[in-house]
């Protein structure tokens, strides 16, 4: 074989396998070595492997097989050779394949690349990852329900863990994690990915509604604003991405009570007592707000739960739950009071608007999707 084929076809093989040319020619010599022993084998001569080294010209790919600082290359080696190196060259470099994918993959744990589904089978969907043929499988688990996934589809995903399995190395994807919109938003938003807006905490029932609260480390940047972008098209490309799901963006508060209250919105709390020993809050909200802190289904309360590790207990300021008979002075009281929000911070405590008793639950969370819209 002429020097530049050789060198050619070694390229190659490295280029296609994504792996580097000196673990193919060390594949290459210790193939070599065993198709010497298994030669003296079929002649009766046992060899350890230990025993022998192969000279391997790398620019020529003239072989010598070494033996107690002997040439013993046997005649006619080449050819007998040949069928078994490849054999354990194919081997060798599946194995080298594994390590280079468990070795980069290890790295991106935690951060998000981009494939297309090109198998959907028993609830599993498996994306290729790209250049060394990766494949990504998203188990049930970490889909999102609510999605609907085709072949060729092109999907970003969190790559969330390594596993061996019966297939293989598999490296396992997630759509449906908290961690994959902390992820898009640091891709979206510069702030947050130098670090000076912090995503301080999130809570996320996937393909429904996202929680997030995130803090300012300099006064002069609105966090909220910075996530939401100019007219919304920062949090807007992140809603696309997830196929519509909502996004509720709230400032994060070093204050326990206000955090909580912060966490219920978009209802408007009045009062927030804390028992810290169970770590229970119990929140009042103008009677008329009640159903909207809790949510539909219990969804909002039960995401502010998530939010902010408190269990949180929901009254009305007057006759919460208990649908009781009213005088005129309690529900004049009640009106006062539903006006006030009593654990904002002072510079967006303002009088809450009378309320509509047509204006339902629905249309003012789609209204409050995002805080700052």
């Amino acid at each position: 074989m002429a020097i530049s084929e050789f060198s050619a076809a070694i390229n190659q093989v490295a280029t296609e396998r994504g792996i580097s040319v000196s673990s193919v020619l060390e594949s290459v010599q210790s193939a070599l070595a065993t198709a010497y022993k298994k030669d003296r084998k079929e002649n009766g001569e046992e060899v350890a492997i230990e025993e022998i080294s192969v000279d391997l010209n790398p620019d020529s790919g003239e072989v010598k097989v070494i033996r107690d600082g002997r040439d013993v290359t046997p005649a006619g080696f080449g050819r007998i050779a040949a069928q078994t190196a490849k054999q354990v060259i194919l081997q060798k470099i599946r194995e080298t394949e594994k390590d280079v994918i468990i070795t980069e993959f290890k790295a991106k744990i935690g951060t998000i690349v981009t494939g297309h589904v090109f198998r959907l089978d028993n609830g599993l969907v498996t994306l290729d990852l790209g250049k060394t043929r990766t494949q990504g499988v998203m188990p049930s688990g970490e889909q999102v329900q609510s999605e609907h996934y085709r072949i060729n589809q092109r999907l970003k995903v969190l790559v969330k863990d390594i596993k061996e399995s019966s297939r293989g190395t598999e490296v396992i994807v997630s759509r449906s994690d908290p961690q994959f919109v902390v992820r898009l938003f640091e891709q979206e938003v510069p702030e947050i990915a130098s670090g000076v807006v912090v995503i301080e905490a999130i809570a996320r029932e996937a393909g429904s509604r996202t929680k997030m609260a995130v803090f300012s480390k300099d006064d002069k940047v609105d966090p909220v604003g910075s996530c939401v972008g100019q007219k919304g098209v920062r949090v807007q490309a992140i809603i696309s991405e997830l196929f519509g799901e909502k996004i509720d963006i709230l400032p994060y508060h070093l204050s326990t009570e206000k955090f909580i209250a912060a966490a219920l919105s978009p209802a408007k709390v009045t009062d927030v007592e804390l028992d810290k020993e169970n770590k229970r809050a119990i929140v009042t909200v103008p009677e008329e707000q009640q159903s909207l802190a809790i949510g539909k289904e219990g969804q909002n309360a039960r995401l502010a739960n998530k939010l902010t590790k408190w269990k949180i207990d929901i009254k009305g300021i007057v006759g919460a739950f208990g649908g009781n008979e009213q005088t005129v002075a309690q529900k004049e009281e009640a009106k006062e009071n539903a006006r006030i929000v009593g654990v904002w911070d002072s510079e967006i405590r303002h009088e809450e608007k009378p309320k509509s008793e047509e204006a339902t639950e629905e249309k003012a969370e789609d209204s409050l999707d995002t805080q700052a819209q």
